[in-house]
C-alpha cells in the first residue's frame, strides 16, 4: 500500500510538469473504484488550469481555477506521467490530459483508490476534514503526543499508527522510529515518559523524510505466507531483502503479522546472521542467530 512517503514522492516528482498547465480532457476508461468517479468530473475539469498540487494525509489535491480533484491511490494505485500517444496499459483506469501533449494516467489494479470532485474548500471534504495533523508539521510534537496518549494503554505502535492521531505513520516508518527512539513496540502509550515522546517525534519526523528523500518505500514482494503470518520485503533502502531473505543495505527490517494484530520487529545488518531486539524494558539487545 503506498504510504505517505510514497505519496508525497509522487506529487514531487509529477508537480513540476502539470503546475500551470491546462488540462485538455479528462478520460475515465473505468470509473468503478472505491467510489464512482463523478460524472460531472471530466466537463468540470476540462479547460482550466491546474494551479497547484498538493498533498493532505495520503490524498492528493489537484487544485484547478474551479475546484479541486481529490485523489487516493488506494492500496495498489500509482501515478505516472507519459506522452498521451502511449497506448494504456491494463488497469490504466484514468488519464488526466494536459495540453502540453503529456497526461496524468492513474493505474489501480485493486481500485481501491479514487478520484473525487469539489468545488468547496477540499480541506473541508468528509474524507480530510477530520484528519489529525501531519506528521511533519510544528503541531506534531512531543507535547501533542503526550497528551494523545494520556490514558490510553494500547501499544504505542498501534497510537502512532492512528490516523486519528497523527496520518501517515505506517507500519514500517512505525517500527523504524520506535527502534531509533530505543522505545519498546508493545509498551502501553500511558507508560511512555515525556521525554521519550519527544525522542519518537524526533525520529517520526527523521524516518519519514529519509524515505522521501529515498522515493519512499513500496511493497514490492510476498515472499512467505503462512495460516497465521505473512513475511514481507520491500523496496527502500533500510528494509530491502533479497529472494533468500539477505538484507541488501545497511540496515533492514523485518516484519511478521500474526492474527492477533501484534507485530514483530527486527533490525539486522548485511549478510550477518546477527539480530538486534528490544528487550522488555525498551532497551535494544543482540542476540547471535538467524532472525525468526
Amino acid at each position: 500500500m503506498p504510504e505517505l512517503p510514497e505519496v508525497e514522492t509522487t506529487r514531487r516528482g509529477i508537480e513540476p510538469a502539470v503546475r500551470g498547465q491546462v488540462i485538455r480532457s479528462i478520460l475515465v476508461r473505468e470509473p468503478r473504484l472505491r467510489w464512482r468517479v463523478p460524472r460531472e468530473l471530466p466537463e468540470e475539469a476540462a479547460g482550466q488550469r491546474l494551479r497547484e498540487l498538493r498533498r493532505r494525509a495520503k490524498y492528493l489535491l489537484f487544485d484547478l481555477e474551479r475546484g479541486t480533484m481529490i485523489l487516493h491511490l488506494g492500496m495498489s494505485g500509482s501515478l505516472r506521467l507519459m506522452p498521451c500517444s502511449i497506448a494504456p496499459a491494463l488497469h490504466d483506469h484514468v488519464d488526466i490530459v494536459l495540453d502540453s501533449g503529456l497526461c496524468v494516467r492513474f493505474n489501480d489494479p485493486r481500485r481501491f483508490g479514487s478520484l473525487l470532485w469539489t468545488t468547496e474548500d477540499p480541506l473541508q471534504h468528509p474524507l480530510l476534514r477530520s484528519l489529525a495533523p501531519e506528521p511533519l508539521s510544528k503541531e506534531f510534537n512531543g507535547a501533542y503526543l503526550a497528551r494523545a496518549a494520556a490514558g490510553r494503554s494500547v501499544a504505542i505502535k498501534q497510537l502512532i499508527m492512528n490516523g486519528q492521531i497523527v496520518v501517515g505513520v505506517g507500519n514500517i516508518y512505525a517500527s523504524e522510529a520506535l527502534f531509533r527512539a530505543g522505545i519498546n513496540p508493545r509498551r502501553s502509550a500511558k507508560r511512555i515518559k515525556r521525554g521519550e515522546f519527544d525522542a519518537l517525534v524526533k525520529s517520526i519526523k527523521a524516518v519519514l523524510r529519509s524515505a522521501i528523500r529515498a522515493g519512499g518505500t513500496t511493497l514490492r514482494e510476498v515472499s512467505e505466507r503462512t495460516d497465521d503470518t505473512i513475511s514481507f520485503t520491500a523496496s527502500q533502502d533500510s528494509v530491502t531483502f533479497d529472494r533468500s531473505g539477505r538484507a541488501q543495505n545497511a540496515a533492514a527490517v523485518s516484519f511478521a503479522i500474526t492474527p492477533s494484530g501484534d507485530y514483530d520487529t527486527h533490525t539486522i545488518q548485511p549478510h550477518q546472521q546477527r539480530c538486534v531486539k528490544l528487550d522488555p524494558s525498551g532497551r535494544p539487545r543482540s542476540t547471535e542467530g538467524v532472525c525468526t
